[in-house]
This record gives C-alpha cells, structure tokens and sequence, in this order.
C-alpha cells in the first residue's frame, strides 16, 4: 500500500533542537573524595593501614592537576587546599613514629594490665 497522505507539518514552523548547555555541577566523585579521605584517615590514625593517608593525598594531587579553570572560579576551595589537607592528615597517621606516647609505667597509676584485685586496706584502730 502506497501512503498517498500530504504532510501537514509545515516546515516555516519547525524550530531545530538545540541540545540545553551542561550546567556546572560540584558532584564529582573524586572532588568529594579528595575532600572526605583525609578527614577519615585523621580520625582513624594508627588504628588502620595508612593506606587511607596515601589514598587521600594520591586523590587530591590528581583532583588539584586535572582543575579546569571554570572549576577554579566555582570550586568552595582551591585544589591546592585539598593537597595540604591530605598532606596534613598523612602526618598525623605517622606521627605516632616521629613522636611516640610514654605509657604510664607501675601500679601506682593504676594502667596496668593484670587481672588482679588490689591490696586491701590496712586495719585501723579507730572507731566509727
């Protein structure tokens, strides 16, 4: 069958697509991770493997070096910022090696690891 109907569009009328310009937006993934890594590797400290402390500064070397100039005019804060702040946290993952805590030493402070009751206390002589 032939399809023998005129088309009724007319074509002074059509208006080409024109697709919508991108809008800027602060979602990326490694900005938010290149922010969030130093904080949980701060928190953390000595308590994980400091591969968190690495991970937060290879994150914010490489969201600091791809920085477009458009996002340095809308970026909260500098690259070079999140750069310090992984730096920053990678020290005090390690601090503990550069400057390490004296434990307390002896039964008079009361931090000592045995499972046993302390003395009892002399008898006095005095009376209620």
């Amino acid at each position: 069958m032939a399809n023998n109907k005129k088309d009724m569009r007319r074509e002074d009328l059509a208006v080409p697509y024109v697709a919508p310009p991108k809008k800027a937006s602060d979602s990326d993934i490694s900005g938010m991770l290149a922010t969030t890594l130093p904080m949980a590797a701060m928190f953390t400290r000595n308590r994980q493997v400091p591969t968190v402390g690495w991970t937060a500064v290879l994150f914010a070397l490489q969201n600091w070096l791809s920085e477009t100039p458009e996002q340095k005019k809308t970026s909260a804060q500098p690259g070079l910022v999140t750069v310090g702040l992984a730096v920053l946290s990678l020290g005090v993952t390690y601090m503990q090696l550069f400057i390490p805590q004296r434990m307390p030493q002896g039964p008079a402070t009361g931090t000592g690891t045995s499972t046993e009751a302390p003395p009892a206390m002399p008898p006095t002589d005095e009376a209620w």
